[in-house]
């Protein structure tokens, strides 16, 4: 892992890491997968956790550790979809919106999350330089990974929001790769959420066709 950790190339003045490049292609190609709705997704999420965990491991623990939960959330998305994938017609995942319940589920576990966990890297410095954007984002990934296990199309506003921060944050680390490859998960983003926002209305539309008037 250490020659991982190697500079790759120099861009805009930006060192880039093998470790941050390849780890962050992964990540790429499982966002695309998850457009797709393809299950292996979720396999493919998890290396991408574990490169970019050797990454960060040493001198970014709280980022390492955002990776290990990133793992873990993989394995447990994994097998949702495997429970789940046969709601769609396709044999996929079926998309559908979150209830209102969920969503304030979702929010305030995302709102008391980011402050636990802002709080506990100001207690520990060395976990994160700095906290509170580091705790929203370790946060915000969880929650959008929450959101695609279940199959929820709020899964993709999950994502476009920690996009948000984290480019600034990946740029100010000096993981300019990462800087990069969030600008072009913001525009699978957009292109992930309109196919999953139509998805879930054409599966429920046969059933309000259904209904009686």
């Amino acid at each position: 892992m250490n020659s991982l950790n190697t500079e790759a190339f120099t861009l805009f003045d930006q060192h880039i890491l093998w470790s941050d490049m390849i780890g962050n292609i992964f990540g790429l190609i499982a966002l695309a997968l998850g457009w797709r709705r393809s299950i292996w997704s979720w396999p493919v999420q998890f290396v991408a956790g574990l490169i970019l965990f050797g990454a960060f491991y040493g001198h970014l623990t709280g980022s390492a550790g955002k990776q290990a939960i990133v793992m873990v959330v993989a394995v447990y998305g994994w097998w949702q979809w495997n429970r789940s994938k046969r709601q769609g017609s396709d044999g996929h995942i079926a998309p559908r919106f979150a209830t209102w319940r969920e969503r304030g589920a979702m929010i305030a576990a995302a709102a008391v999350g980011t402050v636990a966990v802002a709080l506990l890297f100001k207690a520990y410095p060395s976990l994160s330089w700095d906290p509170w954007p580091d705790a929203y984002i370790f946060v915000g990934t969880v929650v959008a990974m929450y959101a695609q296990a279940r199959g929820m199309v709020e899964f993709w506003i999950a994502w476009l929001l920690v996009d948000l921060v984290g480019v600034p944050l990946n740029f100010a680390n000096g993981y300019a790769f990462s800087g990069f490859v969030y600008v072009i998960y913001g525009a699978l983003v957009l292109w992930g959420m309109r196919d999953w926002w139509l998805r879930s209305r054409s599966a429920a539309r046969p059933a309000l066709e259904g209904a009686p008037a």
